[in-house]
């Protein structure tokens, strides 16, 4: 059911209710905000995901994992490090994660690499007469092996109900060059959340998990990480019709998009819900493709043939659209979080901002249900956004990018025991805010993330 406006914009408590009517989300400025981290020049964060693991867990008792940066050659003389900026594909490609305590629940605990993908070096140059009268190379196809670059992980428990021990981290990385390149979904599994496996093929064509590098599970110091490098190709995850998971559309690889979204567990059955570019926009340009939200569904993440082919839940929905989709806390409905921007007569005018909305049951049907903006769907405005105060460029501009939020290990809501009476605890990066050291060199490197929250109530009745 779609979200309405409950008062008109800029009164005070500005709700609006979803779930079918029977929730509302106030935002009246009491809601909970604040810097995650402020990272050096050299680093940054996005798409971080806290998990509250089980107890008895030897990772525990919250695990941080996030998309930070490729590591860079160690400096002597301590902790300082030279700004840098995005401007290699493969760069910026890595799976970092850290033991967070629940008493600094709101602050990122330290944190080292754990997946990444090596720094090619660049290619020479063929003379002309290597080219003369030689074909170009056929770009490869999504069964070619490709490296970790290990972006935009999701992260969740694998069938522990069934005795496995393991936590998988499904990841993009990227096929093909020129404007010919596919995201691709690879995946990974630990269960110290030190040492990674890595899924590829074995000899026979089957399932083999490769360690993460030549000195995976040999030590945990910071200088045992930064030496690791990856010591096989993984293999893109197949679906049960023995199809890579592939983006659908080709493109210049920094504009490859596709699979980003979050794996929730509900009856035992594991649900990725995703966004992707509908394939009758490909031969649009890419900041016109328009995205559609899929659901592909596992009984077993270990498996050969791990998804069922994709389902449709929503088509038509704006370029870069950003979903996430848990089980809510404490409720039998989907809870849903998408970027958005607030409605031009809102405080601040069409901002960019956090949108929640959740649905009226448990069902898919419900979830599939939900409207995400207002007409004109293409301007991205919804009357469910959060109204989020933190970052910004103090002009009034604002990049509210690569939320996530906080979990249980199985994917579903989850909020620190200090922020107990919220519903949620989210997290996301603002690229236009101030870096800690004052200067504007990256709009990446550098850029805080900031923390937040939201509290669902019932509507009273009247």
């Amino acid at each position: 059911m779609p979200a309405s406006a409950q008062a008109a914009e800029g009164s005070v408590p500005a709700c609006f209710r979803t779930a079918g009517g029977a929730l509302e989300i106030c935002r009246d400025g009491s809601e909970a905000e604040g810097v995650y981290w402020a990272p050096p020049p050299c680093a940054f964060a996005r798409g971080v995901q806290i998990l509250r693991l089980g107890s008895g867990s030897t990772a525990g008792p919250l695990q941080v994992i996030y998309h930070g940066e490729t590591p860079a050659e160690e400096r002597r003389g301590g902790e300082a490090c030279e700004a840098r900026r995005a401007t290699d594909p493969m760069d910026s490609g890595a799976v970092q994660s850290g033991r967070g305590l629940e008493q600094l629940a709101t602050t990122m605990p330290p944190a080292v690499p754990r997946l990444w993908e090596r720094q090619a070096e660049p290619e020479k140059p063929q003379s002309r007469r290597a080219r003369r009268g030689r074909d170009a190379p056929a770009e490869p196809g999504p069964e070619t092996e490709h490296g970790v670059a290990a972006r935009n992980p999701i992260v969740v428990a694998g069938r522990d109900w069934a005795g496995e021990a393991y936590y998988h981290v499904f990841l993009i990385s990227t096929v093909g060059g020129g404007d010919a390149a596919r995201r691709v979904q690879v995946q990974a599994r630990t269960y110290d959340f030190e040492s990674f496996e890595i899924r590829s093929r074995g000899p026979d064509g089957g399932v083999a998990w490769v360690p993460f590098g030549e000195g995976a599970g040999k030590g945990t110091g910071k200088g045992a990480d930064r030496r690791r490098e990856a010591g096989a190709p993984p293999a893109a995850v197949l679906d049960e019709g023995g199809r890579p998971v592939v983006g659908n559309c080709a493109a210049q690889r920094l504009d490859a998009q596709g699979l980003s979204g979050s794996i929730s567990v509900i009856d035992q059955t594991y649900h990725y819900v995703y966004t992707d570019v509908m394939p009758e926009d490909c031969g649009e340009p890419a900041p016109r493709r328009r995205t559609a939200l899929y659901l592909r569904t596992s009984r077993d993440l270990g498996a050969a043939r791990v998804w069922s082919a994709p389902r449709t839940l929503m088509a038509a929905l704006p370029p870069g659209t950003m979903v996430r989709a848990a089980k809510a806390r404490g409720m039998d409905r989907w809870v849903i979080s998408y970027s958005c921007r607030r409605p031009a007569n809102a405080p601040g005018g069409p901002v960019p901002d956090i949108c929640v909305q959740y649905s009226a049951d448990l069902t898919l049907d419900a979830l599939a249900a939900l409207k995400l903006f207002s007409e004109p769907v293409s301007a991205q405005r919804s009357p469910a956004y959060l109204g989020l105060r933190s970052g910004g460029d103090g002009s009034g501009r604002f990049s509210r990018v690569a939320h996530y939020w906080m979990t249980d290990r199985y994917g579903n809501l989850d909020v620190p025991d200090a922020l107990s009476a919220k519903s949620g605890f989210l997290t996301w990066l603002d690229r236009l805010a101030p870096r800690r050291d004052g200067s504007a060199d990256s709009t990446l490197y550098g850029r805080p993330v900031y923390w937040g929250t939201w509290t669902a109530r019932p509507v009273s009745p009247r």
